[in-house]
């Protein structure tokens, strides 16, 4: 449900409007088989990148690992299906609703929920949660995601199985609020909230945590012996801290039955030549990378899931920088880049259908996805870039005796990224727009580039959402004067909007009726395209490699997993 918004932790990957956008892929691709063809017992074992430093997914050093064990330890109050559509969790909630007016959501808890430690599942949970996450409170030191902000008040309902929460305006997003919830021991207090989270103590999921060895990178889940559904298929889940480059060779070992393999594929690095001392160049790379996806597709006994993710690779513009500061040199280059030309590049080598994304707020596959480009107007990139005074003068255009030349940002290492870098820099380069390309290393991509605006061009990925109109309204959210005068830009790199776009996402957010909040979400679209504020490409792909014996585990895009149902086949 809560995806980790910020751009460092999706840097893993990275026109006119191309027809070449071929099949549409699926949302996901998991090994599945019903509960009754599983049999009862064994471990799973599963790699991580590394074991998170805190279990609490609200701290600022909580990563995807955090997300996922959470999952399987503590309340998710909506699950999502792989369109991102949210239902109530039968385990946790008997009900939910929001009052006519909006402001008013009654929780009608399950009254079997109960946290490991025997206490149930109350209205004082929601309240603690609250709180800390809220920003009222400086103390918590943590991030605040959306919503939490616009409560008024939690309490007790007419029970102790019923918690009403009240909001200051209707909030639309309210399903996605309190997932994963924590027990009131972990978010009452500053002092309680802001520890790293190892040891969670109380948990209610079906599994239970009984072991974090920071030593030898293993974390252990065990079936919760206080569950009160269905009873988890597997006894237990080792999860390994586990190197991307490493992960074949153990998978081929028999030590893994479930691996992540996206950056495995898209990172891999040749072995060198005897007495080699420069690094391997591109063309090493791309060889590297085919090497290990075949190698991945051949590992005997596993299948190697494949289905688009939930994060949306994109080209950012920096409004604030150079040419670009020019709207219509910016729509100019928008349209000179070929969104398929961009998917065919990245997707095809790994086997997907070279989907091109014309959203920049949903996913293909998403309930209500729409191309929006047809928004940025009709006119071609060499006209607009004429009417800019942007001339051709050989195959680079010139305005004032200066080459209209621009750099592109795109993370180092990564062979996907690279192909479309290469990709987009030939369409520009087909429009008269001279691109040299610039990789930069994980760690300073947002810090040096992004967050200061030393960038013309930017290729990076943007987690997808089930709420955009909380979730993502800041990557396009007008920069306000700081108190130094400086514009703030916060998550909006592009460092450009209007008061519009922040006011669509804003009615978006207190719009009861899905469709009309939809309508609203369409229009922001529209406006962000005519805005040129960044160009949607591609959603970034997953590979996961599952054992065959193994069901309801793969690549599942949106969809919430169901570790009870994770188990082996009979």
């Amino acid at each position: 449900m809560r995806r980790l918004a910020v751009a460092a932790a999706v840097l893993l990957l990275a026109a006119c409007s191309s027809e070449r956008t071929g099949s549409q892929p699926a949302a996901a691709d998991l090994a599945a088989a019903p509960r009754s063809e599983l049999r009862d017992g064994g471990t799973v074992r599963w790699a991580l990148d590394a074991l998170p430093a805190t279990l609490n997914v609200y701290q600022p050093t909580a990563t995807a690992e955090s997300q996922l064990l959470a999952q399987a330890l503590l309340p998710t109050l909506f699950r999502l299906d792989e369109h991102a559509h949210p239902t109530p969790d039968g385990d946790y909630l008997a009900g939910a609703e929001a009052a006519p007016d909006g402001k008013t959501v009654t929780y009608r808890l399950n009254p079997a929920a109960v946290w490991s430690d025997g206490k149930p599942v109350t209205a004082a949970d929601f309240a603690a949660q609250w709180h800390a996450l809220s920003g009222a409170d400086p103390a918590y030191q943590g991030e605040h995601p959306a919503g939490y902000a616009a409560i008024a008040a939690v309490a007790q309902g007419a029970d102790p199985h019923q918690v009403k929460v009240s909001f200051k305006q209707p909030y639309a997003g309210w399903r996605e609020l309190f997932t994963p919830l924590y027990p009131a021991a972990v978010t009452s207090t500053p002092a309680a909230f802001n520890q790293p989270l190892t040891a969670p103590g109380a948990v209610a999921g079906p599994f239970a945590l009984v072991g974090y060895d920071t030593t030898s990178g293993r974390l252990r889940l065990a079936r919760n012996p206080k569950w009160w559904g269905d009873r988890a298929k597997a006894e237990a889940i080792d999860f390994t801290a586990t190197p991307p480059a490493a992960r074949l060779d153990a998978l081929e070992a028999g030590k893994l039955d479930v691996a992540a393999l996206t950056t495995t594929v898209d990172r891999a690095v040749p072995t060198p030549a005897a007495g080699a001392a420069a690094p391997p160049d591109a063309a090493a790379l791309a060889q590297a990378s085919a090497q290990a996806l075949k190698r991945a597709e051949a590992l005997p006994g596993l299948t190697l899931h494949r289905a688009p993710g939930t994060a949306l690779t994109q080209l950012t513009l920096n409004a604030a920088r150079g040419p670009l500061t020019d709207l219509t040199v910016r729509r100019a280059l928008a349209k000179a880049v070929d969104r398929g030309h961009a998917a065919t590049a990245a997707l095809g080598p790994l086997g997907l259908p070279a989907t091109a994304l014309g959203s920049h707020l949903l996913l293909a596959g998403q309930e209500g996805y729409r191309d929006n480009s047809a928004s940025a107007g009709e006119e071609s990139a060499a006209e607009l870039l004429d009417r800019a005074g942007w001339k051709t003068q050989g195959q680079t255009r010139r305005k004032d005796g200066k080459e209209l030349a621009l750099g592109l940002l795109l993370p180092d290492g990564s062979v996907t990224a690279r192909r479309t870098a290469e990709a987009i820099a030939a369409d520009l380069a087909a429009a008269g727009v001279a691109v040299h390309l610039q990789p930069a290393p994980f760690d300073a991509f947002v810090k040096d580039h992004l967050a200061t605006g030393d960038y013309d061009l930017a290729l990076f990925s943007w987690p997808g959402a089930a709420d955009p109109a909380a979730a993502e309204r800041a990557r396009y959210a007008k920069p306000q004067p700081g108190p130094d005068g400086l514009p703030v830009v916060g998550r909006n790199y592009a460092r450009t909007g209007t008061e519009e776009i922040d006011q669509l996402f804003d009615r978006a957010a207190a719009t009861l009726d899905p469709a009309a909040g939809l309508d609203l979400l369409q229009q922001a679209d529209a406006r962000i395209w005519q805005l040129a504020h960044s160009v949607p490409l591609y959603q970034r792909p997953d590979l996961v490699a599952v054992r065959g014996t193994l069901a309801g585990v793969g690549a599942f895009g949106f969809t919430t997993p169901r570790f009870q149902d994770i188990g082996f086949r009979a």
